[in-house]
């Protein structure tokens, strides 16, 4: 199928102006003629044209000047030109003036068709990028990320300031938490934002194929390596680059990404010129870098040089107030997405949600949401309806607060029912998976089975308890 596009054929030759016109619209497309260059230009003020062939050599406005008309006024038009043979110095002219293509007289259909095609694939692959380009900018615009809580509005404040800039940033948080959407915000809201955003994970790649990605390698540099590969430092030019999980790069990376952070340059695995490109570097982890420094596993100079500017994306348990935005957000996506009624959500259901401690961040709150959307009978989702580890009340009200009067307290026997107490609820909200409640209570499977042993806790058999 081609693809669709008026065109305009100019040219002071009959015949040959008549039989490009006809094959063209043979070819499904919409086609109008001009005779000379001023006829063209007063069509072009009347309809959008998508291609325009034109012939070079025209008495009174050439070919040129229909070019510099189009560059001026349409930019977005493909101008193909027509030469004879003893004026291709003129064609390249024109090459170097905006035109897409030129052709040399008597041209062969076939060879025009071609081009137009090619023309108009690469006119509608420029208007996807503008489309793509738009979204993303709407997307990731920082008033997008859902959250109206205090941490949240410090995070809006810092993008705001931080995206005038170019400095390097360091955004930290629990898994799940949106840290490349904080990135992705940064970056779109810059004045990089024409430029690439190039994203990579460095803990889900190997650490022998790492280097390669991140710097490019050349040809036959190691056993594979059949062709040259450009890295994403060099993909990101004069864009951003977002380092994600950077606590699980190996240290003699470090050294390589310290030494391009200090001096814009790198070579290439098994190559020896040096490569100089304008990147600005975010990065991200979910470790405790300063700890990593303090062990000797992350570089202490590499880290000064990533935390300029820190960013701490709080964990959803510290912004409660956000979970009701984000549940009524993440239910009206995926309702459309699936297209499913949108729900309703109890207050039941969402005073559960609130005091739900959220692991797994806004990550497990949409996927919490997507599945009740899914699986939830009738228009209106309650307690019930929530995974079983969310429906159990919060640690903090399953026991009265403890004082000591007059008389005193045993201490002993008084922590030991604490821990009998947090020991079942952990069984309660994990459903009775030991190795889930263990993971809660930051003990090791074996130890947590041994203290239920111990205390002669037996988790009851109707709630399903398990040692997995």
């Amino acid at each position: 199928m081609n693809p669709s596009g008026r065109i305009l054929v100019v040219d002071d030759e009959p015949m040959t102006l008549e039989l490009i016109c006809e094959e063209l619209k043979r070819a499904s497309f919409e086609v109008d003629a001009a005779f000379n260059g001023l006829e063209a230009i007063k069509k072009a003020q009347q309809k959008v044209y998508e291609v325009v062939i034109t012939d070079m050599s025209m008495p009174g406005l050439d070919g040129m000047g229909v070019l510099s008309h189009f560059m001026k006024h349409a930019p977005d038009t493909m101008v193909i030109v027509l030469t004879g043979y003893g004026t291709i110095e003129t064609a390249v002219d024109a090459m170097k003036s905006g035109a897409f293509d030129y052709l040399t007289k008597p041209a062969k259909i076939d060879e025009i068709l071609l081009v137009v095609k090619r023309a108009l694939e690469l006119k509608n692959l420029k208007a996807e990028n503008e489309l793509l380009k738009s979204q993303l900018q709407e997307r990731y615009r920082f008033d997008r990320i859902i959250g109206k809580s205090e941490p949240m509005q410090i995070i809006y404040r810092m993008i705001e300031r931080i995206s005038r800039t170019d400095s390097t940033v360091l955004i930290s948080g629990e898994s799940g938490t949106g840290k490349e959407l904080i990135a992705n915000a940064i970056h779109y809201n810059s004045s990089r934002k024409e430029k690439p955003f190039v994203p990579i994970n460095c803990g889900a790649i190997p650490e022998e194929l790492l280097e390669s990605e991140l710097f490019g390698h050349e040809k036959g540099s190691f056993t594979g390596a059949y062709r040259e590969r450009v890295g994403r430092f060099e993909m990101a030019h004069q864009g951003t680059i977002f380092l994600d999980e950077i606590g699980e790069m190996s240290a003699k990376l470090q050294v390589k990404l310290l030494r391009f952070i200090q001096e814009k340059k790198f070579e290439r695995v098994g190559g020896s010129r040096t490569i100089q490109v304008d990147v600005r570097i975010l990065a991200a982890t979910n470790r405790d870098l300063d700890k990593m420094v303090a062990q000797g596993a992350f570089r202490e100079d590499l880290f000064y040089r990533l935390n300029v500017i820190p960013i701490r994306v709080p964990p959803l348990r510290e912004r409660a107030d956000d979970v009701v935005l984000l549940t009524h957000h993440f239910l009206q996506l995926h309702s459309h997405k699936k297209s499913i009624p949108l729900k309703k959500i109890s207050s039941a259901a969402m005073d559960a949600m609130q005091r739900y401690s959220w692991p797994g961040n806004v990550r497990e709150l949409e996927n919490v949401i997507e599945r009740m959307i899914i699986l939830t009978e009738g228009d209106e989702i309650h307690l019930e309806d929530l995974p079983q580890r969310m429906q159990v009340q919060p640690l903090r009200q399953s026991f009265p607060s403890i004082g000591l009067d007059d008389d005193g307290i045993d201490l002993k026997r008084t922590l030991d029912d604490l821990e009998n107490t947090l020991i079942v609820e952990a069984l309660k909200k994990c459903g009775g998976v030991k190795n889930q409640a263990a993971k809660l209570l930051g003990l090791n499977r074996t130890t947590l089975i041994e203290k239920m042993k111990k205390k002669k806790l037996f988790f009851p058999e109707n709630l399903g308890g398990s040692d997995d």
